[in-house]
């Protein structure tokens, strides 16, 4: 098996994870596939992948930076990208500070990905906006802070940021990023 470009894919949609495979396999790819932090842990055991997308959270509520986690400790040169349908700035701090390269929000494709482990080093001429945070901005912000604490048990998120479960799960349903 060549490890010029080795992929693993951490996702626990085994349609979405079959179809991105294809997709890198097709441009020169060879992909290894994981659902969780135990079948990353023993992809490992056998491979060092040279890149990695790893979903942020994967079943269970499990948080996908677990797996950001072992990776760059694995290898610090391999090329993590975290991909999410829940995107927060908390997140994305900590996805880059466990040692991913870039976080994007879903919904993303192959290309988006491909330019992403390409762009590894950072842009200073980024353009800044005169246009200031909104309430509901800020209140997105700090429900994914708290689930991101709470490695995305919903129960315990709820109950830490004084609102009933249900109502948080609605929340959580209207902003869904698909």
């Amino acid at each position: 098996m060549s490890t010029e470009r080795l992929l693993l894919i951490v996702e626990d949609d085994p349609a979405f994870a079959r179809t991105l495979a294809r997709s890198f396999e097709r441009r020169g790819y060879t992909v290894l596939r994981a659902g969780n932090l135990e079948e990353v842990n023993a992809v490992l055991k056998e491979h060092t992948p040279t890149h990695a997308v790893v979903d942020l959270k994967l079943e269970g509520n499990t948080s996908g930076l677990t797996c950001v986690q072992a990776l760059n400790a694995h290898s610090p040169e391999m090329l993590i990208v975290v991909l999410t349908g829940f995107a927060s700035i908390n997140t994305a701090v900590e996805a880059i500070k466990l040692g991913a390269c870039q976080y994007l929000a879903k919904p993303s494709n192959t290309d988006d990905i491909e330019a992403a482990f390409l762009h590894v080093a950072g842009v200073a001429d980024v353009e800044l906006t005169n246009r200031s945070t909104s309430v509901k901005t800020l209140e997105w912000e700090h429900i994914h802070k708290v689930l991101a604490e709470t490695d995305f048990n919903i129960s315990e998120a709820a109950r830490r940021l004084g609102m009933h479960r249900r109502t948080l799960a609605r929340k959580l349903e209207k902003q869904r990023i698909k």
